[in-house]
């Protein structure tokens, strides 16, 4: 478990960072969102124990970052903004580096370097000299060195940036596989990349934490409205009304639906967007099925996390 009491951090006068406390559980993914200035890689960084705090603690594993910084860096692997890659050093040997750097002997280094490879997908390019990589292959190889010496907590401090979209699907994929084994805590500013790969959000603005805990207890903490789609297949029509007569009549009648919205249809199918008062997609999934439809996909609207993330920081700004 890694927990933070009351964690402050100044530089000079200026306060960049709480004071704030919160809990992460072992195997949770979690993600930190704020806007730039909102105090996120400042704790990341103390977490990492590359900062020390000016007042209050964070443990990790038990370990505290200020009176063991060598147990804690033991049991995190961190993957900086700007990973700190050496260009001239062929992969392999530069992840050999970093498991000495972390303590581990060459025997250890020589059983688990193939492994660490083969997840990250860097078999191909170990001699490479990491200069020659494309950006999407070093930021593999800052992922590499963070889990060498397999550690229990990762963070990542925007792991897709400056990735195209075919990369930042790769890397989501990579932290998915990781989460199988890992705590990870992510930041980003990219708010879908955090919708799909983290299990609970921290919210932070000028340095506070302003909002904890799922998406969907975000959304509905923060407005009581909340935005699922919904597609269906295109049912036969009926002499009781045409199919989207009829879909509409059955989404409207789910307690906790407060609007519906035409549907976008194509030549099979219908996809509705509901507003709702709660969390209705369970009640919305049965509605569906007992009315003998074909429900086709589930989600919450693409720009609910986005709404709620507005909603939340609302007047707080900061710069770099």
């Amino acid at each position: 478990m890694i927990r933070a009491t009351n964690l402050t951090k100044f530089y000079g006068g200026k306060r960049a960072l709480g004071p704030i406390s919160f809990e992460i559980e072992d195997g949770e993914t979690v993600g930190f969102l704020g806007l730039n200035g909102a105090g996120k890689t400042t704790a990341l960084r103390i977490l990492a124990c590359d900062l020390r705090p000016s007042a209050g603690s964070i443990e990790v594993g038990g370990a505290d970052v200020v009176s063991a910084p060598h147990e804690v860096r033991k049991r995190i692997g961190f993957l900086p903004e700007n990973p700190p890659l050496y260009m001239d050093m062929p992969v392999d040997d530069y992840l050999i580096f970093a498991g000495e750097l972390r303590g581990m002997d060459r025997g250890a280094i020589k059983r688990r370097l193939p492994e660490v490879l083969d997840v990250t997908d860097l078999t191909s390019v170990a001699s490479d000299a990491i200069g020659t990589l494309s950006h999407g292959y070093r930021q593999r190889v800052g992922v590499a060195q963070a889990i060498i010496h397999k550690p229990k907590f990762l963070i990542f401090d925007e792991p897709t940036r400056g990735l195209d979209p075919v990369q930042i699907v790769e890397m989501r994929n990579l932290i998915h596989d990781l989460k199988q084994n890992h705590t990870v805590l992510i930041s980003s500013h990219i708010l879908t990349e955090i919708s799909q790969t983290c299990d609970r959000l921290l919210v932070l603005g000028q340095g506070q934490l302003l909002g904890s805990g799922t998406e969907s207890e975000l959304a509905i903490r923060e407005s009581k409205i909340m935005q699922i789609t919904v597609t269906v297949r295109t049912p036969p029509a009926t002499d009781s009304g045409n199919p989207t007569a009829f879909v509409t009549k059955v989404l409207e009648t789910v307690d906790g639906v407060t609007e519906v919205s035409p549907p976008f249809a194509t030549l099979d199918s219908m996809t509705f967007s509901l507003a709702t008062s709660s969390d209705a997609r369970a009640a919305v999934t049965r509605a569906i099925v007992e009315a003998k439809l074909d429900l086709l996909k589930l989600d919450y609207a693409r720009s609910e996390l986005e709404n709620t993330f507005i909603r939340i920081v609302g007047g707080h700004h900061g710069g770099n």
